[in-house]
């Protein structure tokens, strides 16, 4: 893993000021890339490169890297996992190689094909690369997102970094936010698609690729990956489990490939066991670290299914303690890091569980995009409930239902019968793409305007999953699925996985995510993953005998803190000084009075607020950090710059 930024002249040259906008880019991304630091280019494109170096550790490895001859220059973010492959076929014509490393292979597969063999890749990674000669640079980012690259153009220039925090540190930076990005955030905690907080920056999407004309001073973009959800009914339930086993097993051991130790993300569910499992079979286990994350709230803890996982498996496991006295030590900590406000009860977690394993590990596997793979996730189920519910009960009745449901007493259990009744017989009214978004929501239109009144001047956040849903050809439920990876996926899991691993200098791999094993589980009969009330049939058929039964049998959890009752304990005291008028006024977003009428209703138990609280408290955190004091480097851990700026070596 690593860090990348740059400049690009659409227009002037750059000159020595450009240069040191970039230097000051890339030390501020150090802690993604600790190894070493690397500069190079001309006066129409400067490269800097951090490097964590997992793979060839030598420095014939490091980065920025030159193609042969020079006039090609590749800043790297990522892994491609497949890249011994495509290593061995370029090998069969062409000269020996330098290195062991990946970003070689990429080099060697544009000089030999051009921008023609993104397709081939399997990993994740962002990219920019430079070609002198064609007076061209490519950026590009992986098909699921799972390294992150954000754009700025003004002034003749167009920067592009691994993380918004680059951006502060250019000499012309305008820190005006993006409201509406900020609005769809109070929606859906998190913020979606190519918005970021700040108007002049700007996320390139999954699978995309920007291509930017140096001599014609253009900018264009395209996708290069579209998935395909044809199924092939051909493809037999039995067929489909022992493919899926041999696919995800070599994902496995591509994701192991590495010359520094690999550690595993635990979490006690089916998508880490199986990792685990495999891990097992292949005589990996006893010598793995794993980890996991104890919240001391029952209804939130997975210590159990944890511990039989490890027991089976014995790896040398490692438990994190999650209390509101390590979030309330984490959480700015976390936030500096983040660069975006977020939601996701799970980011302050993965931040103290990366601190831990970066002690052991310089990767850790997770089981990230199982559950959009296998269609897993609850709103899956509820899409099906959704159906029957609908044909048994006619509109008056379900009426009566949606009555009786809004006077069930709250509970502030995970999951509690109560949320679940409330959100399932409303969102059963809606049509399918609008239910799917209001099964997830933060806060509902009504109570967002309220919050942040200028929230009523753009489209509601529905709108984002209506349009999506509209535009793709494939059954509803794959529709859906493919919903959840280009936004909920990208907008917050990656997001929280990325910042917070790297945060303590930790590259994250993802197995589910491989190419081959996702293409495949695409084109599999929706009934073989999803029927009824159960979901990832294939994958669990295809784990037997890989991890415990009672694994398999249980069902789906995620992790999330329990704000609701966090908010009336240990987090209380924090809640009320950010929720002051005054600290909520200087946001400019805000209204205090919607702030103050949330938190009394949920304090006083008419309602339960914590999941909209958390929200808006890591808002107003960021919105401290960022704007108001902009000190927000002084939660940064200590990490060393590197010494000095290297130039890329030329190949001959």
């Amino acid at each position: 893993m690593c860090g990348i930024a740059g400049a690009l002249s659409l227009g002037r040259p750059l000159g020595p000021e450009d240069r040191a906008d970039v230097e000051r880019m890339g030390g501020a991304l150090v802690h993604r890339g600790p190894d070493g630091g690397g500069l190079d280019g001309d006066d129409s494109c400067f490269l800097a490169n951090t490097r964590l170096s997992v793979t060839d550790t030598g420095p014939l490895a490091a980065l920025p890297m030159r193609g042969r001859g020079g006039a090609v220059l590749l800043a790297f973010n990522g892994a491609v996992t497949n890249f011994r492959e495509l290593r061995r076929d370029l090998e069969r014509d062409g000269p020996p190689f330098l290195t062991g490393s990946d970003a070689e292979v990429l080099l060697r597969l544009y000089e030999d094909e051009g921008m023609g063999f993104l397709p081939k890749l399997s990993g994740m990674f962002a990219f920019c690369l430079y070609d002198a000669r064609a007076g061209k640079v490519w950026l590009a980012r992986d098909p699921f997102g799972q390294r992150p690259l954000f754009t700025r153009v003004k002034a003749g220039r167009l920067h592009f970094a691994s993380e918004i925090k680059s951006f502060l540190e250019l000499r012309d930076f305008d820190k005006r936010l993006d409201a509406e990005g900020l609005s769809h955030f109070l929606s859906l905690a998190y913020i979606p698609g190519a918005s970021t907080p700040f108007a002049e920056v700007r996320e390139l999407g999954p699978g995309r690729l920007l291509e930017v004309d140096l001599r014609r001073e253009r900018v264009g973009e395209r996708a290069f990956f579209r998935p395909d959800y044809s199924p092939d009914p051909t493809i037999s339930r039995a067929e489909a489990a022992a493919e899926v086993r041999r696919l995800l097993e070599g994902s496995v051991r591509r994701c192991l490939d590495l010359d520094v130790p690999v550690g595993l993300s635990l979490s006690g569910g089916v998508d880490t066991g199986i990792l685990l499992g495999i891990l097992k079979k292949l005589g990996r286990s006893r010598s793995t670290h794993t980890f996991s994350l104890r919240v001391g709230d029952a209804s939130f803890d997975e210590t159990p299914f944890q511990r039989t996982l490890v027991e089976f498996a014995q790896p040398i496991h490692h438990e994190v303690s999650v209390s509101p006295e390590a979030v309330l030590e984490g959480l700015k900590s976390h936030m500096a890091y983040l660069d975006e406000p977020s939601g996701d009860g799970a980011a302050i977690p993965m931040f103290l569980l990366a601190r831990q394993a970066a002690e052991h590990v310089k990767v850790l596997l997770s089981g990230e995009g199982g559950d959009e793979v296998f269609l897993a996730y609850e709103t899956y189920r509820a899409y099906n409930a959704r159906r029957a519910y609908r044909r048994a009960l006619p509109a008056p009745l379900r009426r009566l239902v949606r009555e009786a449901c809004r006077r069930l007493p709250v509970s502030h259990d995970k999951l509690s019968f109560d949320f679940l009744a409330k959100r399932f017989s409303e969102g059963a009214e809606l049509p399918v793409p609008e239910a799917h978004f209001f099964w997830r929501h933060a806060l509902a239109e009504a109570d967002k305007t309220r919050l942040m009144p200028a929230s009523a001047a753009f489209p509601p956040t529905s709108t984002l999953f209506s349009d999506l849903f509209g535009r793709l050809g494939f059954e509803d439920e794959s529709r859906l699925a493919w919903m959840d990876i280009e936004l909920y996926l990208v907008g917050d899991l990656m997001v929280k996985n990325d910042r917070m691993l790297m945060a303590h200098s930790l590259e994250g791999r993802f197995p589910y995510l491989d190419k081959d094993l996702f293409a495949y589980a695409a084109r599999l009969p929706t009934g073989h993953k999803l029927r009824g009330l159960q979901g990832r049939l294939v994958q669990k058929e295809a784990a037997r005998g890989l991890v415990p039964d009672s694994i398999l049998a249980r069902s789906n959890m995620g992790l999330e803190l329990p704000h609701s009752r966090w908010f009336q304990g240990g987090l209380k005291a924090l809640a009320e000084h950010h929720f002051r008028r005054d600290a909520v006024a200087r946001t400019g977003l805000l209204d205090p009075d919607a702030v103050r009428a949330l938190w009394d209703e949920h304090q006083s138990g008419r309602r339960d607020n914590g999941r909209s609280l958390w929200c808006v408290l890591n808002l107003l955190l960021w919105h401290e950090l960022f704007i108001e004091r902009g000190d927000y480097k002084r939660y940064w851990r200590s990490s060393p710059s590197p010494a000095r700026w290297t130039r890329a070596a030329v190949p001959t």
